[in-house]
């Protein structure tokens, strides 16, 4: 549930920290005291959509911070953030959003930064908003399967399973089939294609290290004067005419008579003697190699033709030899599966069909499972709705059935309802009235919420449209949803506000030109107060305060008396 809620330059909030308790809190107040302001910013801190206009004006940015207390394992926002990979400590999660004076948000999960798509992930599963014209998932039909489903869980979770795998199977072999089933001649354009670069690849006799062998050559031969004539001239430098090495053996013969008489020249006569030798190795070396070398004309032709059909198959098959002996063979794969096609076509065929067959026996299944459950749902909410008052209504979960296969089956499942006596069942989000769709959202949300996972439930004005008996039955309809899920209620009826745990008060004060809103968790003293305000309007009377008391008396009672059974 909804712990704390901090609130910072937000609208006309300068700053305002809130604490909820369990079951049922309801917000009050005069028309424009900022109570959906309040609502508006646990909207964004669930992902809802922002802009510069929620910032105080003044401020540099919005600052807005929810903590969340999460006590069931079970629930999906645990998965979620595993899945994000965000940590859940001591069962909290933190959500908080920063909005700066460009309409651009900064968000975090417990600390760490986050998208905006993330967050709106995350607070979908803590929050739930429902307003009289917004019923999120209620409201759009392509959801009522899925509450359908969530109905019948016990009944249908393991068929689902079984179906969705099979159908991922069957969506591969209609894809492999579609590619086997190309048109004729495209199939022999890619065959003449395929062929060619086949043969064009064989035919050059690639080999892994043969450019780099090639380059090396290709630059020797380019410099073969170069290379000839500084051979030449190290070789005489060391053993021809300059006498280099002579000199050299003329030093070691010299130190080998001094060391005899001096063995200070030790190191000097071994440097000398070592450097001689390796000269001669040197000299004999380069002799070896001059004597090897001889300039090809045709060779460098030969090699500048080679490498420029390296780089011609570059171009067209990859970066590198290993790239193009990679493509080669993925096309011989591929041309063999192309002038195999018939056959190919023929066992994809049989596998497709022998799938199809086993998804359509699983669908028909899910069908009959939907359908018992779909009685015993219009049931369950048609007798919500004759404890709203809604005695006539009918309401009844109606199939159409797709001509191809979905992710969930061939169902099209949609929640009709009449509400009048001789009316057709129409499209639960045809529903006109204010007060009807407040008490069908009601019904309907009475059924579902213990089993939608959220952590809170917010109502904004639901109950808008409605008086008397009506009102009190939507009173005890929302308490009810309390008993196992937190409520948050912004409520103009006395009725509603008569049954709540929490009560806070929300004025609107002008201080030194500036508007702020401000926020009280208000007694019972206080509470009877404010709700023979709501009853009167502005002037409290001494009657009116008296039926503010019994109504909070009698509200008391029915909470000890019975929890309202869903």
């Amino acid at each position: 549930m909804l712990t704390e809620l901090s609130i910072r330059n937000f609208a006309i909030i300068d700053e305002l920290s809130l604490s909820f308790s369990e079951g049922l809190t309801v917000l009050t107040g005069e028309t424009g005291a900022g109570k959906s302001i309040i609502i508006d910013a646990v909207h964004l801190l669930a992902g809802g959509r922002a802009s510069q206009d929620f910032i105080r004006h003044g401020a540099n940015k919005a600052e807005l911070m929810g903590l969340f207390q999460i006590t069931n394992e079970n629930q999906a926002i645990y998965e979620k953030l595993q899945e994000i990979g965000i940590e859940v400590e001591e069962d909290s999660v933190i959500l908080q959003r920063d909005i700066n004076e460009k309409g651009k948000s900064i968000c975090r999960i417990n600390g760490k930064l986050v998208p905006l798509s993330i967050l709106r992930e995350v607070g979908g599963k803590l929050v739930d908003i429902h307003g009289q014209h917004e019923n999120q998932e209620l409201m759009d039909e392509k959801q009522h399967i899925r509450l359908l489903d969530y109905y019948a869980s016990n009944d249908i979770t393991s068929v689902k399973e079984e179906y969705l795998y099979a159908y991922q199977t069957y969506r591969q072999l209609k894809k492999e089939l579609a590619q086997l089933n190309i048109d004729e001649k495209r199939t022999n354009q890619r065959i003449d294609l395929y062929q060619f670069q086949i043969r064009e690849i064989e035919e050059a006799k690639l080999q892994i290290g043969e450019e780099e062998a090639l380059t090396e050559e290709r630059r020797k031969l380019l410099n073969f004067n170069k290379i000839f004539e500084r051979a030449n001239l190290a070789y005489e430098a060391i053993s021809g005419e300059m006498k280099g090495l002579d000199l050299i053996g003329d030093a070691m013969g010299a130190l080998d008579d001094i060391v005899e008489l001096d063995n200070e020249f030790k190191d000097a006569q071994e440097a000398v003697s070592s450097s001689f030798y390796s000269l001669q190795d040197a000299a004999h070396q380069i002799k070896s190699v001059i004597d090897d070398l001889e300039f090809h004309p045709e060779r460098l032709n030969e090699v500048e033709h080679r490498l420029a059909q390296y780089q011609m198959l570059k171009r067209k098959y990859g970066a590198d030899v290993e790239e193009i002996l990679n493509y080669y063979e993925k096309i011989k794969d591929e041309l063999d599966q192309l002038l195999n096609r018939d056959e190919a076509i023929r066992k994809t065929e049989q596998k497709l069909k022998a799938h199809e067959e086993q998804l359509e026996k699983l669908a028909q299944e899910l069908t009959t499972i939907r359908k018992k459950n779909a009685i015993q749902l219009s049931e369950s909410i048609m007798n919500q709705l004759r404890d709203l008052h809604m005695e006539k209504a009918k309401f009844i979960v109606n199939f159409d059935t797709y001509d191809h296969y979905e992710s969930d089956g061939k169902d099209m499942v949609s929640f009709f309802i009449s509400t009048n006596v001789g009316e057709p069942p129409k499209s639960l989000p045809k529903i006109a009235s204010g007060g009807e769709l407040s008490r069908i959202m009601l019904a309907l949300k009475t059924i579902f919420s213990s089993a939608d996972g959220v952590t809170s439930i917010i109502f904004d004005e639901v109950d808008t449209g409605v008086s008397g008996r009506v009102a009190q039955a939507i009173a005890e309809k929302i308490a009810a949803i309390s008993n196992h899920s937190q409520v948050l209620c912004i409520t103009h009826l006395p009725q509603v506000a008569a049954m709540a745990d929490q009560h806070f008060l929300i004025r609107k004060e002008v201080d030194q030109n500036r508007t702020y809103t401000t926020v009280s968790n208000i007694n019972l003293n206080e509470r009877a107060e404010e709700i023979s305000r709501m009853m009167s309007g502005a002037e409290i009377t001494d009657l009116t305060l008296q039926h503010a008391k019994e109504l909070l008396n009698l509200a008391e009672e029915r909470k000890k008396e019975y929890k309202v059974k869903i």
